[in-house]
């Protein structure tokens, strides 16, 4: 049953945002360096693999969805989710980008900054304060060592916005 959460919402919120909308704003002007197209294609690769493993850590370490009316009831800091705080959002991102490299366009560009903008009012207003209130210290401890969207190494101290 969580497979299929897991499942529709994927098909429903980030395939909307990160394919859908973006192919419908495609035209005939596609980069025509082939370097690009290597480069987009590596941020589909990467975007989509980033994606499916943090929902699969959602699932099988946090028994929940990335839906915010369904979401993990553990807190989860493997994975992905070791290096920095978002791998999810940072996924799509990875995924606009290759949108806006393959197929130029200010357009893109304007849409990837407002999704970017987005993830991270969304994180700091609703989503940090909200997991404080749910798992207390031991996110606490997490916010200390894992960035919100630049991974850290272990040794680095303090806390990377």
């Amino acid at each position: 049953m969580l497979l299929l959460k897991n499942l529709a919402y994927t098909i429903v919120v980030p395939s909307t945002f990160a394919i859908y909308l973006p192919w419908l704003m495609t035209s005939e002007d596609l980069a025509s360096i082939g370097i690009m197209r290597s480069i987009s294609f590596g941020l589909f690769i990467l975007g989509g693999v980033g994606y499916v493993w943090s929902v699969w850590s959602f699932a099988s370490i946090g028994q929940g969805t990335p839906a915010p009316f369904d979401a993990p009831r553990r807190l989860v800091i493997r994975g992905l989710y070791h290096y920095t705080r978002n791998p999810m959002y940072g996924s799509i991102l990875a995924l606009l980008l290759g949108w806006i490299i393959l197929f130029p366009s200010l357009r893109f560009l304007l849409y990837v900054l407002s999704m970017g903008i987005s993830f991270h009012l969304f994180v700091v207003l609703y989503e940090e304060p909200h997991l404080k209130k749910i798992f207390g210290n031991s996110y606490e401890e997490y916010l200390t060592r894992v960035g919100r969207w630049v991974p850290m190494s272990h040794t680095d101290k303090g806390n990377i916005q």
